[in-house]
């Protein structure tokens, strides 16, 4: 999948189906899949890192996991994620971080928000790099927000959030990722916009869906949060296996004794 097969599947389908992936062993299963496509999200930081929100992720981290992931993933699209305040500190840092992330391997960026940097977008996009923008719950604001919270329950919230996806398609992103808002509001951003929208948390009427790999898998966490669907119980499958291995080795069951040739 290329830029322009957003645009396509916008207008005629099917939906797009993204997942995150932050190293090469995923990204490598990812690439065997029929998924369209790959978001190094800075949720690394959590599922990865181990921190409690994705604003410990730097450009150098994001850089590293890119490089990894883009060394998997040849048949589809890469997006990483621009890491919080690297496009808060004006439009030449914030090509510093692109550039670094291009030279990894992400084909495109994405970002959180729209107000105060649209002159940063404007410049990433005029530089030939495609933008991804992602409004609604936006992570890196988590302590603003109070939490994770779900976005844009009131009349004024859901507007301001309709009006930065219009913003944002206005200055040139292909795609707008929406994060934990009404299923309503969700319906009406991707009805407004000419390009695809991409739900996490936000109903079944966008134009795709987006799932951190490690959450669908069963991999991370012991409940799920509430818009995530778990297509494998991989931690229950994995320490299996695991134990398995333990009482092999306990029992001097592995390796099996070899005869000489």
């Amino acid at each position: 999948m290329r830029i322009n097969d957003f645009y396509r599947y916008k207008k005629k389908g099917p939906k797009i189906s993204m997942v995150t992936a932050y190293d090469y062993t995923m990204a490598a299963l990812a690439a065997a899949s029929s998924v369209d496509c790959v978001l190094v999200g800075d949720s690394l930081a959590m599922v990865m890192h181990g921190k409690s929100s994705t604003v410990w992720a730097s450009d150098r981290v994001m850089a590293l996991h890119t490089r990894a992931v883009s060394a998997a993933v040849k048949n589809k699209l890469v997006v990483a994620d621009m890491p919080f305040l690297s496009f808060r500190k004006g439009p030449d840092k914030a090509m510093e971080c692109v550039d670094m992330l291009v030279k990894a391997g992400a084909q495109a960026v994405k970002l959180e928000g729209v107000d105060g940097h649209e002159r940063v977008i404007r410049r990433i996009i005029d530089s030939d790099v495609p933008v991804m923008g992602h409004i609604g719950l936006t992570p890196q604001s988590v302590h603003r927000f109070g939490g994770h919270r779900m976005q844009g329950r009131d009349k004024a919230s859901a507007r301001r959030i309709l009006e930065q996806a219009k913003k944002l398609e206005g200055l040139g992103c292909f795609a707008v990722v929406i994060e934990c808002v009404p299923s309503a509001l969700a319906k009406a951003v991707t009805s407004a916009l000419k390009v695809p929208t991409i739900g996490i948390g936000a109903g079944p009427h966008t134009d795709g869906q987006v799932l951190v790999m490690q959450d669908m898998l069963g991999l991370y966490g012991d409940v799920p949060l509430p818009f995530v669907k778990r297509y494998l119980d991989g931690r229950k499958l994995v320490v299996s296996a695991l134990d398995r291995f333990d009482r092999e080795v306990k029992s001097a069951g592995f390796p099996p004794e070899r005869t000489a040739a």
